[in-house]
């Protein structure tokens, strides 16, 4: 796992700077790449990666596959390196504001540029980027197949749900479906043109951040969306009805945040059947994401111990009932296909002793999460720093929490004393966000996160999400002139201050060289 001290940012891609209206992989990814070598940061922690749409509010915890890339995050400027699009083709017509991302906006011009492209590929006789392609299908069929055909049909139906399908596709009969393909060919083919070029450019970006000495923190969500290419494939190993609607819906029970809990509205596993398969599914999403990622935090893993189950039909989660999770005969599994397992668990919420057990029994560390250390029980809250434990990641907030400084601006007054009091200084609206990163920093966690609207002081303007609210979220962009030398210089000497700046690059190479020599 994380052996050394290290400190890292998140910031999803979307958030990234770009003249196109989101942030996509392209070259502002490579320049915060950049910015954080300079800032002597580790870990860049992203949201999760797959397809949004507009019907689950472009959520990345509600994607169209748990598999597959967003062809949003495509860059078009990368696209005219492969020559697949020429550079007045991507001229921006649009304007597009600068802090946010208005996704309605942005997705008819990358469908056009991404329509180009295809094209211009299926009539290139490059037989280098056609291997490339081919080579993609092949290793990636088991699950490139199923979404290629799920978008392609779905896009034929209308955009109707799944279980809307006429019954024969609906039920994957597969004559029906070998029929259909035929019709719906180019979709399938454009589709699965998007995903190589998805993953040719996330492979690339990792492969620039790595040789900059920054890794990538994935996000892998609990759930998948109902509406998915998962759900239609594989929907022996979700609790559903004849009919294929939900059986039983995910969701949380009643809690201090709402007297009703919240109802989430994915389908429930099956946990039975998935046993019997020796859960195939989920040791092939975890590996996806393994092979994706240097370390991945597992979101809602107390699901994993036991999780909240609704009836389909209940119009709040208030009526749930706590159901058996796979537990640690899960994690034995995925032991056996990965001696190690760079895996973070998202702790957070109504935790019991069954979910720290099974933490403690494969060593995955748990999040401190600052702005829920202070309160009327502060001394003895598990997340304030003389409590935290080395195996922890520790966040001043999460991209569900306000950001610092909209935080401290709405604490009440015994709670912003309480906050002064501990750092032992006047705390304000204006260095709260500083000062409690300064305190991540100095915890004994191994890795600290913090999320980059703090590193650059913001207000609640920037909120990322509001959970429980459907609608206006996930578009928070930075603008293009906010990683500065100046704020690099402060990120850095944080963390010499508090022994979180990685080896230089240069001496690591410089002493593998050196003990070569001593070997021979």
């Amino acid at each position: 796992m994380i052996t050394q001290r290290r400190s890292g940012v998140l910031l999803h891609i979307t958030s990234l700077p770009s003249a196109h209206g989101i942030g996509n992989l392209g070259p502002e990814a490579y320049r915060f790449a950049d910015f954080m070598q300079r800032s002597g940061l580790t870990y860049w922690q992203i949201l999760p990666l797959n397809p949004v749409d507009q019907g689950s509010g472009f959520s990345p915890y509600s994607g169209l596959s748990a598999f597959a890339g967003n062809p949003l995050l495509i860059s078009p400027e990368s696209l005219t390196k492969d020559r697949l699009l020429r550079k007045e083709e991507v001229k921006v017509t649009t304007r597009f504001p600068e802090a946010k991302v208005e996704f309605e906006k942005v997705v008819p011009d990358i469908c056009i540029w991404l329509e180009l492209a295809f094209n211009r590929f299926s009539r290139s006789r490059s037989k280098r980027l056609r291997q490339a392609y081919e080579q993609f299908c092949m290793y990636e069929a088991d699950w490139l197949d199923d979404f290629a055909d799920f978008t392609a049909f779905r896009q034929h139906f209308g955009g109707k749900s799944w279980d809307q399908w006429p019954t024969d596709i609906r039920d994957r009969d597969v004559l029906a479906m070998d029929e259909l393909r035929v019709k719906v060919q180019k979709s399938i083919d454009q589709t699965k043109f998007e995903q190589f070029i998805f993953f040719r450019q996330w492979n690339s970006l990792k492969a620039y951040c790595h040789r900059k000495g920054v890794k990538f923190l994935g996000d892998v969500p609990f759930y998948v969306g109902y509406d998915s290419a998962d759900v239609w494939a594989h929907q022996e190993i979700f609790k559903l009805k004849k009919s294929k609607l939900s059986k039983a819906i995910a969701g949380v029970p009643p809690d201090y945040f709402s007297k009703t809990g919240q109802l989430w509205g994915m389908p429930v596993f099956d946990w039975k059947e998935l046993q019997k398969k020796n859960y195939h599914w989920w040791m092939h999403r975890i590996g996806h994401n393994l092979a994706m990622f240097d370390l991945v935090r597992l979101d809602h893993f107390r699901a994993f111990s036991a999780y909240w189950e609704v009836d389909a039909s209940e119009k709040t989660a208030i009526n749930g009932k706590w159901k058996n999770g796979p537990s640690d005969k899960f994690f034995k599994r995925l032991k056996k296909k990965h001696k190690k397992l760079p895996i973070i668990a998202e702790d957070l919420g109504d935790i019991d002793q069954p979910v720290f057990d099974l933490m403690n029994e494969f060593g995955l560390p748990g999040m401190k999460v600052l702005h829920f250390a202070f309160g009327p029980g502060m001394p003895k809250s598990s997340y304030i720093l003389h409590h935290h434990v080395p195996n922890a990641v520790v966040y001043t907030g999460t991209h569900d929490n306000n950001t610092t400084r909209g935080w401290f601006k709405r604490l009440r007054s015994t709670d912003r004393k309480s906050v002064s009091g501990y750092l032992q200084q006047t705390v304000t609206e204006q260095n709260a966000a500083y000062l409690l990163s300064c305190l991540a920093m100095q915890s004994v966690g191994k890795l600290c996160v913090i999320p980059m609207q703090d590193f650059l002081n913001l207000g609640e303007e920037a909120i990322m999400n509001r959970p429980s609210t459907p609608s206006g979220n996930w578009g928070w962009r930075m603008k293009p002139d906010a990683i500065t030398p100046p704020l690099a210089r402060q990120i850095k000497k944080m963390n010499q201050l508090y022994d979180r700046l990685p080896e230089p690059i240069v001496l690591k190479k410089a002493l593998r060289k050196s003990a070569k020599k001593k070997a021979k």
